[in-house]
């Protein structure tokens, strides 16, 4: 039990001193940052327990505080920068769906066309959600004939497009699980699976196609889809 704590631990130190690099090459000040944070609260907590005759406790509670802020801070900037190092790559929208939580659905890539340009679907109790990524300008073609598709197969079923991107009517990355998540939910968990067995009998684009989960190499080319 000992051995396997050790070797544990190390695999968790490894991967947040992976994270903070990661999180540097972005976010220069990261560590300024932390530092500062940790500082501020313990000496706030410190100070007050001296006006208080208790700085041992207060100094103690400050360590805490210091050190839950620290990591709360890093949490939340390693997030902001790892969403800015995958925007704009084929495939992130993909990854971030692959996280989104239970309840939920996810077939990626129902549809695409040779410029890179995909589709991907959630299933939920709001209904069909379905996501798209690439040049917002071919996109939306992609995305109107996806969710024509899924009406006449669906019926009264709603269906939300969502186009991924940082420009006037669309969705960033980094918003992108919690905008699908706070949609109004209407279908009852019966109704969630008769709707992921029907389209799961039609059948997807890639049924037949694995798909890498998270963002694809440069310069890889997606597959050409076959004439409908």
């Amino acid at each position: 039990m000992a051995r396997k704590e050790n070797s544990e631990n190390p695999g968790r130190l490894k991967q947040i001193a992976l994270t903070y690099k990661m999180t540097k090459r972005t976010d220069r000040w990261i560590g300024l940052i932390l530092l500062g944070v940790g500082l501020v609260t313990f000496g706030v907590l410190l100070g007050i327990g001296f006006l208080i005759g208790h700085p041992i406790y207060l100094g103690i509670l400050g360590f805490l505080l210091a050190f839950l802020a620290t990591a709360i801070v890093f949490g939340r900037r390693a997030e902001k920068s790892a969403f800015g190092q995958m925007e704009g790559q084929p495939g992130a929208a993909a990854a971030v769906l692959d996280r989104i939580g239970r309840g939920w659905v996810v077939t990626p890539a129902v549809a695409m066309n040779r410029n890179q340009d995909v589709i991907h679907r959630v299933v939920g109790k709001p209904g069909v959600v379905l996501v798209a990524e690439g040049n917002p300008n071919r996109v939306r073609g992609l995305l109107n004939a996806e969710k024509k598709k899924m009406s006449r197969l669906l019926g009264d079923v709603p269906v939300h497009p969502i186009v991924v991107g940082n420009d006037e009517g669309q969705v960033p990355l980094r918003k992108l699980r919690q905008t699908i998540v706070k949609k109004p939910r209407v279908l009852p968990g019966g109704q969630v699976t008769e709707v992921n067995d029907r389209l799961r009998a039609v059948g997807d684009l890639m049924s037949n196609m694995p798909m890498p989960k998270g963002p694809m190499p440069k310069g890889m080319k997606m597959p050409k889809a076959p004439p409908r």
